[in-house]
């Protein structure tokens, strides 16, 4: 169990930093952003080009640099779509009297071209990663991968706790293909599925003596449950919010001095109403 909250804790700071960092970036200025992306961008090259010999690599380190590898890359789609680099060829809201299929198809427009990029770039991390015995960076982005299909799904549905107010400016408009409800059909099924995924994997880390097995079972599992988390948050006010003020009340000093020569505009920065 040591090993477990271990691999729990060493996750949930990446998650909190990573998201945490994408939030603060993104709501800086513009050099900023273009600055961190080009960075994050050298990042996932170098992840990629080491990957098939981190692919070969059977130890407990070789595990934890693995799930680095696709953090990075999954860090690298979150950017390129907040940021406004990759979205799709709709960039306006959804009409008041559109049917749910309407809103399905005009929402599937506002994301196109990113969900082509995530799946694509899925595909490239599994088919660098090969057939290798470390597949862990694989993995991560497949959990993730899927994991965000679910949350994005159920928002379409409906989901009781959502906050908006986490979008930039430019993708406000995003907000109007969500739908507010107590229940939906698909998020009992979403966190069953994941909670049993998460669980299995971490049956299995307790049962073998493999150094490389276990960080391995334990770190996927640990991301499964807090994507697990993420979807409660959903529906249900813990005031998660708190966890990333940080980012969220980032200095508008920082952002008016990096966006001054593009614009001259006051960048104002707003922490979300409620959780």
């Amino acid at each position: 169990m040591i090993d477990y909250l271990l691999a729990l804790a060493t996750v949930t700071l990446a998650w909190w930093i990573s998201t945490g960092l994408v939030l603060l970036l993104n709501r800086l200025g513009s050099q900023w952003q273009r600055g961190s992306m080009l960075a994050v961008s050298v990042l996932v090259i170098l992840s990629l080009m080491y990957l098939p010999g981190r692919s070969e690599d059977r130890s407990a380190a070789g595990a934890l640099l693995g799930f680095g590898q696709g953090l990075v890359v999954w860090a690298w789609l979150e950017m390129t779509y907040l940021m406004g680099v990759i979205t799709g060829p709709r960039k306006t809201a959804c009409p008041s009297q559109a049917s749910t299929l309407q809103r399905f198809w005009l929402g599937l427009q506002t994301s196109l071209y990113h969900e082509i990029s995530v799946i694509t770039m899925v595909a490239v991390v599994v088919f660098v990663a090969g057939d290798g015995p470390n597949q862990v960076a694989a993995a991560t982005c497949v959990s993730l991968w899927l994991m965000r299909w679910s949350a994005k799904l159920n928002l379409f549905l409906g989901v009781r706790n959502y906050n908006s107010d986490w979008f930039p400016d430019h993708l406000k408009y995003l907000d109007s293909y969500t739908r507010r409800a107590s229940m939906n059909w698909l998020f009992p099924v979403s966190v069953t599925m994941g909670t049993a995924v998460a669980a299995l994997l971490l049956v299995q880390a307790m049962a073998t003596v493999d150094p490389f097995l276990r960080s391995a079972n334990l770190l996927v599992s640990a991301l499964l449950s807090l994507a697990v988390l993420e979807h409660w948050f959903l529906m249900y006010p813990f005031g998660e919010s708190v966890l990333w003020r940080w980012a969220l009340t980032a200095s508008p000093e920082a952002a008016n001095s990096a966006d001054e020569s593009d614009t001259g505009n006051v960048h104002t920065l707003r922490v979300p109403k409620h959780p």
